[in-house]
C-alpha cells in the first residue's frame, strides 16, 4: 500500500477483536461523516474492511484467549507485529488509532512513537485490573487515551496520562435507548435462555459445552424451556453443531445473525464474559456471567487481578448485579440452578432489570463514536 496522494490524510487503524472491530468501525464512519478526505489502512474484521478500511492482516488470525493460550499463537501474533511495524515505517500514516488489544498494541505505539507519529488509544485495556504497570507504557507511548468506561478516567489522570472520557459506543444504538425498565422480558410461561458461548473458536470449546449441560438439566426441570445458541461469525454453525450433537442436550435453535435477535427474544441469557455482558446489560437483559479458560492462565490471573468483578456492568455498577461463575463454579448444575431461580421468580427478574437499566445512566449519553472522532480530527490536524 503507497502513501495517500491529493492531500488525503492517512489513518492507520489496528483492532484485534471482534468487538474492537465492531467499535472501530463505528468510529472510522464516523470520522469520514466529519472528513471524507482520508484513507484508512490497518488490522481488523470484516466491519472494518465494510467501513472502507484496506485490512493487510485479518484480526482473526491474531485473536487469542487467557495469558497462557498466547504461546498457541504467538509465530501469527509476531509476523503479525512485524507487518504492522513495516506498514508504520513504509506508510508513515499522519494518525495511528489503536483498539484494545494491548501486548500487541504497545508494541507497534512504540514504533510509531519513535517515527513521530501520533497515537490515539481508543477503549482502554484492562490495565486498571491487572498489571497496572503497563500504564507507565502508555504514557511513553500514547498522546491520548480516549475511554469508554467512567471510572477509566480517573484511574489515567491519576497517572498523568492524557484522556478524554467519550462515553460508550454501545449507547449509540438507538434500540439500546429505547429500553424502558417496565418493558417485559418474554413469556415466563414458556421462557426462552439465549446461550451466548464467545466470539472465539477456543471460547466456544470452552462454554458451550457446560452450557448444553445446563441446558439439559433445565429441560428436565421445566419442560416447557427453550434455548437459543448464538453462532458468532468468527466462529459460525460449523464448529457449534457438532458439539450439539454429540451432547446430551434439548433441541437448541442456532442462530448466526446479529446477536440482537437473542436479546430481543430471550427472557434471559447465559453469556461468556465479555463486552457481549455489558450489551445484554444494557439492554436490560438478565445475564449469567461465565468464564472458563485454561487452568493455567486461570492460576496466573489469580495472582495478577485486582478486581472483584468479572463483569463490566458489575464493574460500573460497583456491586454485583448480574451473577457470576467464573472457572470451578462455571459448572452445569451452577448454571441451571441460577437460571432456573430466576424464571421461576418473575419479580427477582424485574428487579435485576430496573439495576441494569439505572446502572446504564453512568455510561454517558449517546454519541460516544462522534466524540472520539471529533478528538481523532483534532490530532490530524495539529
Amino acid at each position: 500500500m503507497t502513501a495517500p496522494s491529493n492531500g488525503k490524510k492517512c489513518v492507520m487503524i489496528i483492532a484485534g477483536e471482534a468487538s474492537g472491530d465492531a467499535h472501530g468501525a463505528a468510529l472510522v464512519k464516523a470520522m469520514r461523516r466529519l472528513n471524507d478526505r482520508l484513507v484508512f489502512c490497518g488490522i481488523g474484521g470484516e466491519r472494518l474492511r465494510a467501513a472502507g478500511v484496506k485490512i493487510v492482516v485479518e484480526a482473526s488470525s491474531l485473536s487469542v484467549v487467557g495469558f497462557t493460550e498466547v504461546f498457541a499463537k504467538l509465530p501469527q501474533l509476531m509476523q503479525g507485529i512485524s507487518r504492522a511495524k513495516g506498514l508504520l515505517k513504509n506508510l508513515r500514516p499522519d494518525l495511528l488509532i489503536l483498539i484494545d488489544f494491548p501486548d500487541f498494541n504497545l508494541h507497534i505505539a512504540g514504533t510509531a512513537n519513535k517515527l513521530s507519529i501520533p497515537v490515539m488509544y481508543y477503549i482502554s485495556p484492562q490495565i486498571w485490573a491487572w498489571r497496572q504497570g503497563r500504564v507507565n507504557k502508555i504514557r511513553r507511548r500514547v498522546d491520548r487515551m480516549v475511554v469508554i468506561l467512567p471510572f477509566e478516567e480517573a484511574f489515567y489522570r491519576k497517572h498523568g496520562v492524557p484522556v478524554s472520557f467519550v462515553g460508550h459506543p454501545l449507547m449509540d444504538d438507538p434500540s439500546i435507548a429505547e429500553e424502558k425498565a417496565g418493558n417485559p422480558r418474554g413469556d415466563f410461561s414458556s421462557p426462552v435462555v439465549g446461550l451466548l458461548p464467545g466470539s472465539r473458536d477456543r471460547e466456544v470449546e470452552r462454554h458451550l459445552p457446560v452450557m448444553l449441560e445446563a441446558a439439559a438439566i433445565l429441560q428436565g426441570l421445566e419442560p416447557g424451556i427453550r434455548f437459543m445458541i448464538s453462532a458468532a461469525p468468527s466462529v459460525g454453525r460449523d464448529v457449534i453443531t457438532p458439539m450439539i450433537e454429540t451432547a446430551a442436550a434439548p433441541d437448541c435453535i442456532v442462530y448466526e445473525g446479529d446477536v440482537r435477535h437473542i436479546f430481543q427474544n430471550s427472557t434471559l441469557v447465559v453469556a461468556a464474559s465479555g463486552t457481549v455482558t455489558l450489551e445484554a446489560a444494557l439492554r436490560g437483559v438478565p445475564t449469567v456471567i461465565v468464564y472458563r479458560i485454561s487452568p493455567a492462565s486461570a492460576r496466573l490471573g489469580r495472582l495478577l487481578i485486582k478486581v472483584r468483578h468479572a463483569g463490566l456492568i458489575n464493574l460500573i455498577a460497583g456491586k454485583t448485579v448480574l451473577p457470576e461463575l467464573i472457572q470451578e463454579d462455571a459448572t452445569a448444575e451452577n448454571i441451571a440452578a441460577i437460571v432456573l431461580a430466576m424464571v421461576r421468580k418473575p419479580e427477582r427478574m424485574a428487579r435485576v432489570r430496573r439495576e441494569l437499566l439505572e446502572a446504564r445512566t453512568l455510561l454517558g449519553e449517546p454519541g460516544a463514536s462522534h466524540r472520539a472522532a471529533g478528538i481523532a480530527l483534532e490530532m490530524l490536524d495539529t
